[in-house]
């Protein structure tokens, strides 16, 4: 008798333990909305290194008006020891100069890229050279940067960027 009272008390206790269907369609449900924001935000992430890649693109042939269009309206670019272009026609005059006195060959490299929703941010190095127009000099060149984006009509854009030199000056 004893041993029967046990063993039911044990499965009792066990049936008790088991998750009910209920349960059980919940944890599916959470582990499904879990995978899908998981491959959402990987497209996301895809999408900022496309846009990195233009970007990229950008500097390595000179084209000031590729690289304003990558940013927001009201977007801000800060280059390294000159004044940071805000908005639209600032960002446009900034390249401008900039592409004016030299020419980048670089490549970029992702160091990291997260996403909560409409915004986003990626920190980057890049490395190569870079040839000064006013003395056809070309030296090293190394950066790192950060990029903050924003989702504007459902494309990412650059909305503040930043970079400074990883070497020193020769």
């Amino acid at each position: 008798m004893k041993r029967i009272l046990i063993t039911a008390f044990t499965l009792a206790a066990l049936v008790s333990c088991t998750p009910t269907e209920s349960e059980n369609t919940i944890e599916s449900k959470q582990t499904i909305q879990t995978e899908n924001k998981e491959a959402m935000i990987k497209e996301e992430k895809q999408k900022i290194e496309t846009l990195l890649e233009e970007y990229k693109k950008s500097l390595n042939t000179s084209d000031a008006k590729l690289a304003q269009s990558l940013y927001t309206k009201d977007g801000v670019f800060m280059p390294t020891e000159a004044p940071s272009g805000i908005g639209s026609e600032n960002i446009l005059k900034s390249y401008e100069f900039v592409f004016s006195q030299i020419q980048l060959n670089i490549e970029f490299f992702i160091e990291e890229i997260e996403v909560e929703g409409n915004m986003a941010f990626a920190v980057t190095s890049s490395k190569g050279s870079v040839k000064i127009h006013a003395n056809g000099i070309e030296v090293p060149e190394a950066n790192r940067e950060l990029f903050v984006f924003e989702k504007v009509n459902g494309e990412w854009k650059i909305a503040r960027y930043m970079f400074n030199k990883t070497e020193p000056k020769a």
